[in-house]
């Protein structure tokens, strides 16, 4: 492994420490987008989503601001790239969510138990890995490429350079770009904000307020890294180029396609071209986060797998993750806070393709949950069994 330059390893130590501050406020305050979704589905409880939907806010705004002032160019992120390959986006969306809510929680969630001792969450991130590589390089890269990316739009043949919602309303009204930015993100931030504070019992509860805009600075902190103090000169090409991320791009908080990347440097520690990025110290740094909280707290418990079922879904999960997070460019955190702050329209369909698996799972779930519960009647004596039905 090489070491990588001066730059590059500001963008990498900056990562970690954004991370670092990521994964311990996500364990502080139990934030989990999984999660959030359940509490709606089974409880009727929207605190959760509200601070999902307040760090999407901030993300917004405070994106907004760096690109409006012209401190980073959100253009150059891999979700505004023109060519809208809605299809992935969707499939890949939906694939996600199902694998989050059977593999117990999203890429950034598994991350945070991992650093409160799950052993549970370690097998899922190891096979949401191997999974995420297969879907970047190996075989199922190749159902990705053949069936699924060349179902796409491309905006550069209406004249779009991206795929903004700000360059969209830009076109349709004949706006300046950054007249139409400030617009977009004027309506959109304040709407979400609304609807968020609006609900005093969310309001009083100020760990969960306070976290959640905090979250999203982070995410506006990740642009700032690499955006900004990552561009720079290349000295062998002497093009202006971001270092110290994977994609060469700029990238904010992201876990699926990084840990694709940190599994290949384990495996080729040798190799003098791969090196930490970015993206890999983010993953280390939102778990090592979350274990210095939990180790503080004395809340560092070992956990295992309940059953051999639990075992089931919770590989089947991780294979979902890893093969819909590089499908749809993200996960909830990749698309559903850090894409979405960029306004991309392909994060707002990959965002609603993860909600919508995620609920149609968690439906599923609950449904064979009350059917297992449901006393059934007993053929020979007509009378009903003390016992539920076995889960089919």
């Amino acid at each position: 492994m090489q070491t990588a330059g001066p730059i590059a390893a500001l963008v990498v130590g900056g990562g970690f420490a954004i991370a670092f501050v990521f994964g311990a406020i996500a364990n502080k305050t139990n934030f989990c987008t999984m999660g959030a979704l359940s509490d709606i589905v089974v409880m009727g409880h929207w605190n959760r989503m509200r601070m999902w939907l307040l760090a999407i806010a901030v993300a917004i705004l405070g994106a907004g601001l760096l690109a409006y002032s012209g401190q980073v160019d959100l253009t150059s992120s891999v979700s505004q790239r023109p060519r809208l390959a809605w299809l992935s986006l969707l499939v890949g969306g939906l694939s996600f969510g199902v694998g989050m809510t059977l593999g117990g929680g999203c890429a950034n969630r598994n991350l945070v138990r991992l650093g409160g001792g799950s052993v549970r969450s370690l097998v899922v991130l190891v096979f949401m890995a191997i999974a995420s590589y297969m879907t970047l390089k190996g075989l199922f890269g190749q159902w990705r490429s053949t069936l699924l990316d060349p179902v796409s739009v491309d905006l550069a043949e209406f004249g779009w350079k991206d795929q903004s919602l700000a360059t969209g309303l830009a076109r349709l009204i004949g706006l300046p770009p950054r007249t139409a930015l400030l617009l977009v993100v004027s309506v959109l931030a304040p709407t979400l904000l609304f609807f968020v504070l609006k609900d005093r019992r969310f309001r009083s509860n100020a760990q969960q307020v306070a976290g959640a805009m905090v979250l999203g600075a982070l995410v506006v902190a990740g642009w700032y890294v690499t955006g900004h103090l990552g561009f720079g000169e290349s000295p062998e090409t002497l093009e202006n180029v971001h270092f110290g991320t994977n994609s060469h791009l700029a990238e904010s908080m992201s876990f699926v396609g990084p840990l694709a990347y940190g599994l290949e440097l384990l495996l080729l520690w040798t190799d003098r071209s791969l090196h930490v990025t970015f993206g890999i110290a983010c993953v280390a740094g939102v778990a090592l986060g979350s274990a210095a909280v939990a180790l503080a707290t004395r809340r560092f418990r070992w956990e295992g797998f309940a059953s051999l079922t639990d075992l089931r879904n919770h590989l089947l999960g991780a294979v979902l993750m890893g093969f819909g997070g590089v499908t749809a460019l993200g996960c909830t955190i990749g698309q559903g806070i850090s894409g979405i702050s960029t306004l991309a329209i392909g994060s707002f369909i990959a965002s609603a393709g993860i909600v919508v698996g995620s609920v149609a799972m968690l439906r599923v779930l609950l449904w064979k949950d009350e059917r297992a519960a449901r006393p059934v009647e007993s053929r020979a004596s007509g009378r009903h069994l003390v016992y539920p039905e076995p889960p089919g």
